[in-house]
């Protein structure tokens, strides 16, 4: 019988828990937790993910602040945010209109404010790869003495997720990109994670029965989201599988905002210290 990897039921316990984590904020010091998202693409993927986040800060009491606009008006905006105490997290959703500016405005980006990790001194870990510890752990899925492959090696995702578990001892293999062996180098692994953002990249065939598989890939295909996992492979029976909706997203979105209270805490701390 199928296990699904369920991260939406996981997601809403750790929402409670951020919700009276953040009215303690509000309370105990006076700290409105506030995220701001810079956006300059039009992308229906990231139009949806916006939106998500602004309804889950609503939710959990953490004002959430949208700011629309091109790249060269990015930067201005996010020094702007830097330089604001009211502002505890920053995001650069991605991927932006022009590419090749990601990493200049990533690194804009103070480290203390880099709630996404995105950047190369950033203090946090990475929601997407912290939200897929919490969702193997919260099954009990051990990664010790598995054989693991990630599939994709992106900046959302795979590389740092790659760090985080090569760091933590793990047998990890690594497909950057879709190549001949591929079949071959899933078909060996215990678990695997993909990434990619290619729909219908990994097959039934390419799986062994009771493989563990965390699809976080993420595209637009005919106006819906979907992942790199085929249609027929959700239709087997031997699977750990995250489902087509609820899987890893859910939880992103609660690690996204783990980071947001924790940057907010930090500043209550500096307060409380201040004023002793």
């Amino acid at each position: 019988m199928m296990k699904l990897l369920d991260g939406s039921e996981l997601a809403a316990y750790i929402k409670e828990r951020q919700a009276k984590q953040v009215r303690g904020l509000r309370q105990q010091w006076q700290v409105l937790p506030k995220l701001a998202i810079v956006q300059t693409s039009d992308s229906p993927v990231i139009a949806t993910y916006v939106r998500l986040k602004q309804a889950y800060g609503e939710d959990i009491l953490i004002d959430v602040e949208f700011y629309k606009s091109n790249e060269d008006e990015a930067l201005t905006r996010i020094a702007e945010l830097n330089s604001d105490d009211n502002v505890h997290g920053i995001i650069v959703q991605l991927p932006l209109a022009d590419e090749s500016r990601t990493d200049e405005l990533l690194q804009s980006v103070a480290p203390e404010k880099d709630v996404d990790a995105l950047a190369s001194s950033a203090y946090f870990d990475a929601a997407t790869p912290m939200a897929i510890n919490w969702l193997l752990a919260g099954y009990n899925v051990d990664l010790q003495r598995k054989k693991i492959v990630l599939v994709g090696e992106g900046r959302l995702v795979g590389a740092p997720l790659a760090d985080m578990w090569r760091n933590s001892g793990y047998d990890i293999a690594v497909v950057s990109e879709p190549s001949d062996d591929l079949k071959a180098i899933i078909q060996a692994a215990d678990v695997v994670v993909t990434a990619t953002g290619v729909p219908g990249l990994i097959t039934t065939d390419m799986l062994r029965p009771e493989t563990v598989v965390v699809d976080a890939g993420t595209a637009s295909e005919g106006g819906k989201i979907v992942g790199d996992v085929a249609p027929e492979v959700r239709e087997r029976h031997d699977l750990v599988i995250t489902p087509e909706k609820g899987g890893v997203g859910p939880l992103t979105i609660c690690a996204l905002f783990d980071n947001v209270i924790r940057s907010a805490r930090r500043v209550a701390t500096q307060q409380d210290q201040e004023s002793t």
